[in-house]
């Protein structure tokens, strides 16, 4: 498990699943008060970062700058949607889907030769 192009993406995956939690998570506790939401939101945010700046740090050069961040973005986009259906209780529309149907067309884009 050593090499970048699986340990990226599965780290970039941990880290978005916390992230998503850090920053939506709460929306499911309105009577917290605002500072019990950013004190967790923040206690989980870090944790997100003992992950994604690993994922880039070791993806860096197996990908480019670029690269990592359509792959993030991508990733992101996912577990948000797996997260708003599941946590939530929203139902995916039409326009979420196309949105991920444009940035799947970003990745196509950032991962063509370019010579």
């Amino acid at each position: 498990m050593n090499s970048p192009f699986l340990l990226t993406p599965l780290l970039l995956l941990g880290s978005n699943i916390l992230m998503t939690f850090a920053w939506y998570g709460h929306l499911k506790q309105p009577s917290w008060p605002l500072w019990l939401a950013v004190l967790a939101s923040w206690g989980i945010a870090f944790f997100e970062y003992c992950l994604a700046v690993p994922a880039n740090r070791i993806g860096y050069g197996a990908f480019t700058g670029q690269q990592l961040k359509i792959m993030q973005e991508v990733i992101t986009l996912a577990v948000f949607a797996a997260f708003s259906v599941m946590w939530l209780g929203e139902p995916l529309r039409w326009n979420f889907v196309a949105a991920a149907l444009c940035l799947l067309g970003a990745v196509v884009f950032i991962f063509l030769p370019v010579d």
